[in-house]
């Protein structure tokens, strides 16, 4: 006869299923830091591989072809499945049942690692975690199973109570206690037993508490399924850095020049012309950073043209490649906000893929697409104007970093980024304005975004104190894919005075400037203003970044002592 507390067999097979799921979450998490190769699942899978007949192997080639691996892997965790059902079956009468062959199967897993060529004492980690976490599941879950008294401030439920909430026996009658004329273990001074409390939603036929332990399940599936996603994330990130550490770039067929004499000042504190990779802001939607393997990239081109276009990384760096100094500024980016870099990008020319592909009579846009569905419009006449709008596979002469789009991204002079610089793109759509939306446009953002004149003081910083004196103001100005003409800073609303300004390489990038400035005590407001190489000065009336860039004149304040 089943025990009173002891769970039906489903119950058990369900809480051996979670408690499997949580070891293999589990263990693909710490595989994720330890080596994807140590996850016992993928060990064992191996094994057998190496175990299987020649004529097995050609059986699986031939009816699964590509996909054999993956077939072995499912039923490698069909068989992990059955067992782990059986195994939480088995523990509702001995729990130390589950416990040994969740240790058993841990064995194998360890087994199976230390055979993998190069294989080391912590590759077994994986395996030993996740079987620790799945014995404590197991045990948790069945004894969650079990029928536990109800506190006494929650509402109870006594067994059969019917509508008099009482079960009686031996004419308890309405007074609704089980009585067997005597006091005996259980009983009262009066000489019968308790009521039989159980939880709401505890079986009383059953003799275990189906809500406990269905929550307790899901939970499991919670920690199983969470563990198993980073376990993947971690995973990828691992074979991404691997394969751009291995990536060797092939020259630019179009080099950059060499950057002209005194294109940086040098001064302390201003930004250098060129922005280190690692200081490069980072404003994008993704919450975890796609990792995409360049082995497995396609990059697809279709829509409004006559012959669409598939490509492979391999295929990209066959093309010609251009090099080219361009600054960024995201669109989010305040008066005065640090929300630019400049950088010099290798890549593709966009303009030769799409000519390649042959643009239709009145594609006016291109919807590209990040590998995490992210979408940008960017005007077609501007990327095919002669500018170098790239397809960008390197930065500052490395490997494009992940956090900035590799294997690839755009780089478009002249637009903001969020119609222009897709990072991790996969997809380019040749369509119109009036057909298609991207991403930020029906947020209220406006469909296309040519950067505005701008200019920012780096030094002094705003509120800090300066000694009497000359004293330098220095600051960089952008108009990207139109220039700097000049820069003109004023003290106190005073005369503008013109600022010195830096050599550029040409029309794309930010420009340095700086003035020499003789201060005198006191607290003191100091305004910048630039104009490009069109003609336009920088608006003064102040206007936030929504819908398409912020405006305003740069103005801090400084003490003087």
């Amino acid at each position: 006869m089943q025990r009173q507390d002891m769970a039906p067999a489903w119950a058990g097979a369900l809480a051996g299923l979670t408690a499997g799921a949580v070891a293999l979450g589990v263990a693909r998490l710490v595989a994720g830091i330890a080596g994807p190769e140590t996850f016992p699942v993928v060990a064992v899978g191996d094994v057998v591989v190496d175990l299987t007949p020649p004529p097995v192997k050609d059986f699986a080639i031939n009816a699964f072809g590509a996909n054999d691996k993956t077939v072995l892997v499912g039923g490698v965790l069909v068989v992990l499945a059955v067992i782990a059902a059986a195994l939480g079956i088995a523990a509702r009468r001995r729990p130390v049942a589950g416990d040994a062959g969740l240790l058993a199967f841990g064995a194998v897993g360890v087994l199976a690692v230390l055979t993998r060529p190069g294989a080391g004492i912590t590759g077994v980690l994986p395996t030993v975690v996740g079987v620790a976490a799945g014995v404590w599941t197991l045990r948790l879950l069945e004894r969650r199973a079990r029928l536990h008294p109800a506190p006494a401030e929650e509402p109870a439920v006594l067994a059969g109570a019917g509508e008099a909430g009482f079960r009686g026996e031996a004419g308890a009658g309405e007074a609704g206690f089980r009585g067997d004329g005597g006091a005996g273990e259980d009983g009262g001074p009066s000489g019968v037993e308790r009521p039989v409390v159980m939880r709401p939603g505890a079986s009383a036929a059953g003799g275990f508490d189906r809500r406990r332990l269905l929550t307790g399940v899901a939970s499991g599936v919670v920690v199983a399924g969470a563990a198993t996603v980073l376990g993947r994330v971690l995973s990828d990130r691992q074979a991404v850095d691997t394969a751009r550490g291995g990536l060797a770039l092939p020259a630019p067929a179009t080099p950059a020049a060499p950057l002209p004499a005194g294109t940086d000042f040098r001064i302390s504190g201003l930004s250098p012309f060129t922005t280190r990779n690692r200081d490069f802001y980072r404003v994008d939607t993704a919450l975890v950073v796609p990792q995409v393997n360049p082995r497995t990239w396609r990059l697809r081109v279709h829509g409004m043209v006559d012959r669409p276009i598939e490509m492979t990384f391999a295929d990209l760096l066959k093309r010609p490649l251009t090099e080219a100094d361009i600054t960024l500024t995201c669109v989010s980016n305040p008066v005065g906000g640090e929300y630019i870099g400049n950088a010099r990008w290798l890549g593709v020319r966009m303009a030769d893929v799409l000519r390649e592909a042959g643009l239709q009579s009145g594609a006016d846009m291109l919807l590209s697409t990040s590998a995490d569905g992210f979408t940008c419009g960017t005007p077609v006449d501007v990327v095919m104007d002669g500018r170098d709008a790239l397809f960008a596979v390197a930065m500052n002469g490395e490997v494009l970093p992940v956090d900035h789009g590799f294997p690839v991204r755009q780089v478009v002079p002249g637009l903001y980024g969020y119609v222009s610089a897709t990072k991790w793109v996969v997809d380019v759509k040749v369509t119109r304005f009036d057909r298609d939306e991207a991403y930020w446009t029906p947020r209220g953002w406006a469909a296309k975004a040519p950067i505005k004149t701008q200019s920012r003081i780096d030094l002094p910083r705003q509120g800090a104190t300066v000694r009497a004196g000359r004293t330098t103001v220095a600051g960089v100005a952008w108009a990207q894919h139109t220039g700097i003409d000049a820069v003109e800073v004023r003290v106190d609303r005073g005369e503008w005075r013109q600022a010195r300004l830096a050599a550029v390489p040409g029309p794309d990038t930010w420009r340095q400037w700086a003035l020499d400035w003789d201060a005198t005590p006191g607290r003191h407001t100091i305004e910048v203003r630039a104009t490009d190489a069109a003609g336009r000065t920088q608006a003064e009336q102040g206007a936030p970044p929504a819908p398409d860039g912020a405006t305003g004149w740069h103005t801090i304040t400084v003490q003087v002592s």
